[in-house]
C-alpha cells in the first residue's frame, strides 16, 4: 500500500463506498421496477425500456468504478471516478434548467457541491 493509500481518511472511503452502493441499487431498481424511480414517464411506451437500459448501465458503471476504486483505496481512481461524477451532475443541473425541474436543479446543485468538496479533500492529501 503506497502512503497516499494509506492515509486517504476513512470517511471518504465510506462516502464512496455508500455511492457506489447507491449507483448500484439505483441501476438494479431501473431494470426491475422502472416506474418507481421516474413516475411521470409511460414506461409500456414504446423503445423507453430501452432507455431504463442504458440509464440502469451507465448508473451500475458508475457505481461498479465507485467501488473498485474505494476497494483498492487508490486516490487516482476516485479522483477520476469524482470527476465523472461531477460532470454528470452539472449535466443534471442544465437538463434540470431546461426543463425547469426545481427538485432535480437543486439535487444536481447538492451532489455537484459533494463531488466537489470530496474532490479537494481526496487530493489535499496529495
Amino acid at each position: 500500500m503506497t502512503t497516499a493509500q494509506r492515509l486517504l481518511p476513512k470517511w471518504i472511503l465510506i462516502v464512496s463506498g455508500l455511492i457506489a452502493l447507491l449507483e448500484i441499487a439505483v441501476s438494479f431498481l431501473l431494470c426491475f421496477s422502472p416506474g418507481s424511480v421516474l413516475e411521470t414517464v409511460d414506461i409500456t411506451a414504446k423503445g423507453v425500456d430501452y432507455l431504463f437500459y442504458m440509464w440502469a448501465a451507465r448508473q451500475f458503471a458508475l457505481g461498479f468504478i465507485f467501488a473498485f476504486a474505494t476497494l483498492k483505496r487508490s486516490v487516482p481512481m476516485l479522483t477520476i471516478a469524482y470527476i465523472f461524477f461531477l460532470v454528470m451532475f452539472v449535466g443534471d443541473l442544465l437538463i434540470g434548467i431546461s426543463q425547469k425541474e426545481n427538485s432535480l436543479i437543486i439535487s444536481a446543485l447538492v451532489m455537484c457541491a459533494i463531488a466537489s468538496a470530496l474532490l479537494i479533500a481526496i487530493n489535499k492529501r496529495r
